[in-house]
């Protein structure tokens, strides 16, 4: 691998956000079309075009989690050098910053990344409620066709933003729901975060169930853009300080 590649190409949206919070944005080459970067577009996440990869001739690809496993081992047997993470906690998730800044040549700025990351987690952590129960109950729904649980570093990101989720134990994939587990949880808040949504889930999706949630009855039920929950990038941490304000007013303005 270059010591200091000159030609990246990401396949990753979370990759192209941590270059971009590195200001290594200059040095990509190209992307999928699902990230959001002013650069040749290669395909997709799962499906990318690797002539248009190779035409792009880089010195080094990103890829991210499980899902791409194999795209990363596809790349690596064409001869491309490959960085890949597949993290699935949270912690997993700041160290990240920090692996993809060494893999590019800037370590010093990728440990710089995911200490403010740690410091602004840290943060949340400090203000938001100790005592359990305080902590309103959280169903976050990362698809809705059927109904799924988010998994992964998800119950960490409630956790940390003060809510509990009693839904998917931390570092597990997300799962397909019942009516009858939800509605057992009863949940305080419901927070949609729909893949390849961003901000444009539809409310209407849980309220025309026939689910019998307070939260609905309330009117509790959040939309928040998918890459703030679903993307572990620097993004995460700031959807999990805007979840910690859904959940507890201003106490992040404290």
């Amino acid at each position: 691998m270059a010591a200091h590649p000159e030609r990246i190409v990401s396949l990753a949206p979370s990759a192209t956000e941590i270059l971009r919070a590195l200001d290594a944005t200059d040095r990509l080459a190209g992307a999928t079309h699902h990230c959001e970067a002013d650069v040749p577009a290669v395909g997709g996440w799962l499906n990318p075009d690797y002539d248009a990869v190779a035409d792009l001739d880089p010195d080094l690809v990103l890829t991210a989690d499980d899902l791409q496993a194999d795209v990363a081992a596809d790349l690596r047997e064409r001869g491309h050098e490959v960085f890949h993470a597949a993290p699935t906690a949270l912690d997993e998730v700041v160290e990240s910053f920090a692996e993809l800044g060494a893999a590019v040549g800037l370590p010093d700025e990728g440990a710089a990344l995911a200490r403010r990351a740690g410091h602004r987690l840290d943060r949340v952590r400090r203000l938001t409620p100790d005592d359990g129960a305080d902590r309103p109950v959280v169903y976050c729904e990362e698809w809705s066709d059927p109904p799924m649980a988010a998994g992964n570093w998800v119950p960490e990101a409630v956790e940390t933003a003060g809510g509990r989720y009693p839904f998917v134990d931390p570092g597990e994939r997300s799962r397909e729901v019942s009516a009858t587990e939800v509605e057992t949880a009863d949940p305080d808040h419901v927070v949609l975060h729909v893949c390849g949504h961003g901000a444009c889930a539809d409310p209407a999706a849980v309220a025309d169930r026939d689910w019998d949630l307070s939260a609905v009855d309330r009117g509790d039920v959040h939309v928040l853009d998918d890459s703030l929950l679903n993307q572990p990038s620097p993004r995460l941490v700031e959807g999990i300080e805007t979840l910690a304000g859904t959940l507890h007013g201003d106490a992040l303005g404290s």
